[in-house]
């Protein structure tokens, strides 16, 4: 049930511009502001203050700051798994610490996802080879949403 809420909540960000570190529905968001938005309407407040940030997200000092958090709120998957309205946490190359979030739309032989990214806004893509090649951590949402 969570798993609805969770898709339609991100389908209704579609088309919200890309905003370095903002989360408002309709006037920008990147990935970390998406699955903000999200947890706020399943949980009515975040789970912790989130500091400023940069793009980089501490890569230099090789900190995993969003798996840490992911680790925190979310319930750890198998990578391998696959279920709509699971968060999926990406590394842009391998190696680099894991900097990108997104939702699976759709689970099956042809997945989707749904995530802000630079240049394009809140968009659904499908969750090609390349992408599922990225993933570093599958969650889902804790259940006790209202």
């Amino acid at each position: 049930m969570i798993a609805l809420h969770v898709v339609a909540e991100a389908r209704s960000w579609i088309g919200t511009p890309y905003l370095h570190q903002a989360s408002v529905k309709g006037a920008g968001a990147d990935c970390l502001g998406l699955l903000r938005g999200i947890w706020r309407s399943l949980y009515l407040q975040e789970p912790e203050p989130v500091p400023p940030y940069t793009d980089d997200w501490a890569e230099p000092d090789h900190r995993e700051v969003l798996l840490l958090a992911a680790r925190r709120w979310l319930l750890e998957k198998p990578v391998a798994s696959q279920a709509s309205g699971d968060v999926l946490l990406f590394r842009m190359r391998s190696g680099s610490i894991a900097k990108h979030l997104g939702v699976q739309s759709l689970a099956g032989p042809e997945p989707r996802f749904i995530h802000a990214y630079t240049g394009h806004g809140v968009v659904e893509n499908a969750l090609s080879q390349p992408w599922c090649r990225r993933i570093a951590a599958r969650f889902a949402f804790p259940e006790g949403a209202r």
